[in-house]
């Protein structure tokens, strides 16, 4: 498949309003893609920010030899559980996956793997 091809599936782009010590901005991230990335000062700059870093993220990955993930669909998961956990618990698992630019979900995945 080419780029263009991949570009076309219905991969899951995560789209955040932040507010830091950087300024007012919106945060994108691609679920599938690890480290694909991009930020902009309106919903309009990010989305074509994160579709380029899509495009360069999978270029790369091709010229490399490396396999592209496909999307994460509702069908394909089967392996959800639920955790309650206390609000301090969750607030400090949130901020260490911020910090590590993941979703609480791969973040808590990767912890309970090792």
């Amino acid at each position: 498949m080419s780029v263009s091809d991949y570009m076309r599936l219905p991969y899951n782009v995560i789209i955040r309003r932040m507010n830091d010590e950087s300024g007012s901005y919106y945060f994108a991230h691609v679920m599938e893609f690890d480290g694909c990335m991009s930020d902009g000062d309106t919903i309009a700059d990010v989305y074509a920010n994160i579709y380029e870093a899509m495009e360069g993220w999978i270029e790369t990955k091709l010229e490399n030899g490396y396999q592209i993930p496909e999307p994460f669909s509702s069908e394909r998961r089967s392996g959800a559980f639920v955790v309650h956990l206390p609000g301090t618990l969750r607030a400090r698992l949130t901020v260490e996956a911020e910090k590590e630019g993941v979703t609480l979900n791969q973040y808590a995945l990767r912890k309970l793997s090792v």
